[in-house]
């Protein structure tokens, strides 16, 4: 074994001779590699990390959100269904919600206003999101006025600033009291716009949706799973488009690294030619074809990797962002927890390292079987 070992270590000494003393070839090769590795793993972490977030920020949301649908869209919810709801078995606390979108034309961006009624509101006062604090420079005391859906001006004074920990969720988030958000909207007090439910059985939550539209055939209920699935599908929707569009990229470093790999230059077959007389076994020279290839990949791609895991989780993925999180006027600035899983790692290595390794192996190998004499003499 330790001969073994040994024998390998001598391998590796002579590969990474070889690959310093052809500088200029291998350094340009490891450039494009570097550059190809730090662009797939930066979608990569970036959708893994924004999937994580989006799943731990659905721990806190409803069980189930129960709708109403006209004509197949959204809209508003009677109070009276909110009754109809707790009569069903297994349903427990029921609330109906009052939430919205305001254009404000100043920022040219879409609001979210809610009322917060466990936040203790005045009519007069609201609580905002740290981007929309930052896009209309506005702070704790100053005014801020919104207009009504009748047209009249409503003034409010901002209370506090929601904290940027919560920033994913709350950047365009404007809170108010239940009856701001009336009189804002001009939405009757018998009138919700949904209504949020718990359930007693966690197991049971999709019998309980199915109660809810045979009693409410009007309504649409939306589970937490089913929303976190949704999520997941934008994700995989986006990553793949994104993978689309570095598709040519790809191609393009399959054949600049067929044609470094497999055009080995005289110098290099009369240098395999010399291994060969002297006693190096065919084995031994692919072998080291291997390392050298090795070497060269896996530098390239731990380079890239880690080049690809601080741009996303520490200077806040600005390469891809706008395209994986979607378009917004108002972008929340917040920074992703690391989350790498294994699975990605290794799909990654087989993209981007084993095409080069087979495509050194293959040109390699026929030198080393030609005839040690017609080798060295080209």
């Amino acid at each position: 074994m330790r001969a073994y070992f040994e024998r390998q270590q001598y391998l590796i000494d002579y590969a990474l001779a070889a690959l310093l003393r052809r500088k200029a070839r291998n350094l340009g090769l490891l450039l494009v590699y570097t550059l190809l590795v730090f662009l797939f793993a930066s979608v990569l972490l970036l959708s893994q990390g924004l999937r994580r977030e989006a799943a731990i920020l659905l721990q806190d949301a409803p069980e189930m959100i129960v709708q109403r649908l006209v004509a197949g869209r959204h809209d508003v919810l009677p109070a009276v269904e909110l009754e109809t709801l707790r009569r069903i078995r297994g349903v427990g606390e029921v609330r109906g919600r009052l939430w919205g979108y305001y254009y404000d034309p100043v920022t040219k961006a879409n609001y979210t206003v809610m009322a917060a009624p466990e936040r203790n509101l005045s009519n007069d006062r609201m609580l905002i999101g740290i981007a929309l604090s930052r896009v209309r420079q506005v702070g704790v005391g100053d005014v801020l006025s919104l207009r009504a859906a009748d047209g009249t001006p409503a003034l409010f004074r901002i209370a506090g600033v929601l904290e940027s920990t919560s920033e994913l969720l709350s950047a365009d988030l404007v809170l108010v009291s239940a009856a701001a958000f009336r009189t804002l909207f001009q939405m009757p007090p018998d009138q919700y716009t949904d209504a949020t439910l718990t359930v007693r059985n966690p197991r049971e939550a999709s019998l309980i949706a199915q109660k809810i539209s045979l009693a409410l055939p009007a309504s649409r209920p939306l589970l937490r799973t089913e929303i976190l699935r949704t999520y997941h599908a934008v994700f995989d929707w986006r990553e793949g488009i994104t993978f689309l569009c570095l598709a040519p990229l790809l191609l393009a470093f399959l054949v600049l690294a067929w044609d470094k790999a497999a055009g080995l230059s005289p110098e290099e077959k009369r240098e395999i030619g010399i291994l060969k007389a002297i006693g190096w076994e065919t084995g031994d020279i692919l072998r080291m074809k291997l390392w050298e290839s090795a070497l060269l990949s896996l530098t390239a791609f731990l380079i890239g990797y880690l080049l690809a895991w601080w741009q996303v989780f520490y200077a806040g993925g600005r390469l891809f962002t706008p395209v994986l999180k979607g378009w917004s006027v108002l972008y929340p600035d917040f920074r992703l927890t690391p989350a790498v899983g294994l699975a990605q790692i290794l799909v990654l290595l087989a993209v981007t390292t084993l095409p080069y390794m087979v495509a050194t192996l293959i040109p390699g190998w026929r030198a080393a079987i030609t005839d040690p004499d017609a080798a060295m003499r080209g």
